[in-house]
């Protein structure tokens, strides 16, 4: 079987990056696989990650049979960013395998706790669709305007008549309070 590795860390003060390795190198050796790709990142949840995308590559070429992890948290951006590629994964049929919460998607009992995280991945999107929905209304319950800013369709009066007087764009936007790049568009 052939698996591909991935290690990240957040910071570089953080040393677990070798253990990481060392870790899954071991788990790899002890179940005589093959390591067709390595990965390793340093940087935050949030930053991009080409080394992880380096593996989902090699996964929809079919190059591994499996990706493994320290942990969960060390692939995964959220719950959702996890269970969407645990989900696409899967569909590629490629296991995935997190050594120290000793779960492999790879068994059924691993597919069962897959399907879990995906429950609670869209739990996790009904509550926070209920809340923008609850912000939206206590917004309008204020008066307070929500959604997307205005366009320059409303200042089309105004964007009109100072474009021909000469003004400049930039100084028709500065002086409407909306983007040159509107005032361009519209003024075309």
């Amino acid at each position: 079987m052939k698996v591909g590795l991935y290690a990240r860390v957040s910071t570089h003060d953080q040393q677990t990056l070798v253990l990481q390795r060392e870790v899954m190198e071991a788990y790899v050796q002890q179940r005589a696989w093959e390591v067709a790709v390595k990965g390793e990142e340093i940087g935050s949840g949030a930053s991009e990650r080409g080394q992880r995308e380096a593996l989902m590559r090699a996964a929809r070429r079919r190059t591994i049979n499996a990706v493994v992890v320290w942990r969960l948290d060390r692939w995964g951006r959220s719950l959702a960013d996890l269970v969407g590629t645990l989900h696409e994964l899967q569909a590629l049929g490629v296991g995935f395998i997190s050594v120290s919460e000793a779960l492999d998607f790879t068994t059924p009992t691993g597919r069962a706790m897959a399907g879990l995280l995906a429950i609670f991945a869209e739990f996790e999107r009904e509550i926070l669709r209920e809340r923008v929905k609850a912000g939206i209304a206590q917004a309008r319950k204020r008066g307070t305007p929500h959604g997307r800013p205005p366009t320059v369709a409303h200042h089309s009066a105004a964007v009109q008549q100072l474009g021909a007087t000469g003004l400049s764009q930039s100084a028709i936007a500065r002086q409407l309070g909306i983007s040159r790049t509107s005032v361009r568009r519209f003024l075309r």
